[in-house]
């Protein structure tokens, strides 16, 4: 168990779920012998030599890694979804001006953000020199791409069983494409006349990604390098498949956005994934189901590996746990505590509003099973875990479900470890995981694991 750092205790940028950035300052100096993320990332490297490699564009300091070379390191490698544009520089920028910002549209009236949607929420197309301000609402096409609007991406080919997979007659505001059209390459610069657009530096380092050139262009070398007269016959086959996801300069995408494109293309939405494991969404039951017959007709998938490991689904489903674990278990937030609750549940404040881990229990299955509201009882899963926690008898969970939150731990089984943590350290309240009662189980397409639902059984403790 490492001793990393809380936010508090570091800085750098954070995003949030509507894809804008922010940049914050250290609040207070780690505590103990914690240390943020990245210092410790840093002294792996170096136990396992190669530090050299990973920091030969990062400054490190005392041992940390300098927070802002990272973050431009980030901006440099994730163009395919525009993570890009964000700076230190333009995030701290936002910071100090964000009485500028209009807390409903996130765009910045006047002042030296003027235009720019708050936090630049990605995509922010390309180098962080272009300026583009963001985009606030994905797939708006009632405002040019330079300006925050969007097309939906061209993600999956442009056509299907002959079916026609670009947009037809619609497109962003300003766009001199006016229909669908794929995601932007060097060729498609040049079938448009558009590639004149490039500066010679953007040139150089697509044809250096293609191959065609040996060396990586620096800026200053290029007057000196770039290519006058006639260029060879098969100039175009060798530069052309160059796109806007790999072209290094960021020049392939300032072009098409000059013209009023969105670099990943304008294509239409799909219903239909052919690249899922369900074409179309089905209803599978869980693996952990007291529904037998919803088994039968909705099964599981078969047994699978995923990249080399090996996943379970049907060799769980078809054993019947349901007579042993008949209630089905849940769980969620509580608005008083936030993740695994040690930060809050350390919060006086906050604990004193939610000082035990519970259980929502119908009042039909609590009397059933002879449960008093208030009362310790033990929740056991299928896999055998099990946690001894208050009931709480409510109507708002059906009978034949119960309810736990997930923002507890320090105790584990019944037993309180709170003499376990350093003096000090410990939160105000403690309280058993839930995930000590959930089971496996992972998701098809993404690999997530399973730590919402399960089944359970419940008796008095």
């Amino acid at each position: 168990l490492l001793p990393a750092a809380t936010q508090f205790e570091t800085r750098g940028s954070v995003t949030a779920s509507n894809r804008s950035l922010q940049w914050r300052e250290q609040i207070v100096a780690p505590l103990f012998e914690s240390k943020p993320d990245h210092t410790i990332i840093a002294m792996f490297a170096k136990k396992f030599g190669f530090d050299d490699k990973l920091f030969r564009n990062i400054a490190v300091e005392d041992g940390e890694p300098n927070i802002e070379d990272l973050t431009r390191e980030f901006n440099r490698g994730m163009w395919t979804i525009g993570y890009t544009g964000q700076s230190p520089e333009r995030m701290k920028m936002h910071m100090e001006n964000q009485h500028t910002f209009d807390r409903t549209t996130l765009r910045a009236l006047g002042g030296p953000a003027d235009g720019e949607f708050y936090g630049m929420p990605w995509p922010a197309w390309g180098t962080p020199e272009m300026n583009h301000p963001g985009t606030a609402n994905l797939y708006d096409m009632s405002m040019p791409v330079a300006e925050g609007g969007l097309t939906f991406r061209a993600r999956f080919g442009v056509e299907r069983d002959g079916e026609n997979l670009l947009a037809e007659g619609v497109y962003s505001v300003g766009s001199e494409i006016q229909d669908g059209y794929p995601e932007f390459t060097m060729q498609m610069l040049i079938d448009l006349g558009w590639d004149s657009d490039l500066t010679d530096y953007e040139r150089a380092v697509i044809e250096w990604v293609s191959g065609f050139r040996d060396t990586r262009p620096g800026t200053e070398e290029v007057g000196e390098t770039t290519m006058t007269g006639e260029r060879p016959s098969d100039y175009v086959n060798q530069v052309g498949g160059v796109n806007w996801k790999t072209d290094l300069s960021g020049g392939i995408q300032r072009v098409a956005i000059a013209h009023g494109c969105a670099p990943f293309g304008n294509a239409k939405a799909r219903a239909v994934d052919w690249t899922f494991p369900d074409p179309v969404p089905l209803h599978r039951e869980p693996l952990y189901s007291n529904r037998r017959d919803l088994v039968a007709d909705y099964p599981t998938y078969d047994d699978h590996k995923f990249w080399r490991v090996p996943t379970m689904y049907k060799s769980i489903q078809e054993n019947d746990f349901s007579k042993d674990y008949p209630i089905i278990l849940t769980s969620g937030r509580l608005v008083e505590y936030e993740g695994g609750g040690d930060e809050t549940r350390s919060n006086p404040w906050l604990a004193e509003l939610q000082q035990n881990m519970f259980i929502e229990v119908n009042p039909r299955d609590a009397n059933n099973l002879g449960i008093r509201d208030g009362a310790d009882v033990w929740v056991e899963g299928p896999e055998g875990g099990k946690v001894k926690v208050m009931a709480m008898l409510t109507e708002r969970v059906e009978s034949g479900v119960a309810f736990m939150p997930f923002h507890f731990g320090g105790h584990f089984q019944g037993e309180d470890w709170r003499h376990k943590y350093p003096a000090g350290a410990d939160p105000i309240v403690l309280g058993e995981s839930t995930n000590t009662a959930q089971t496996y189980g992972y998701d098809s397409v993404t690999q997530m694991q399973e730590t919402k639902a399960t089944l359970c059984k419940i008796t008095a403790a």
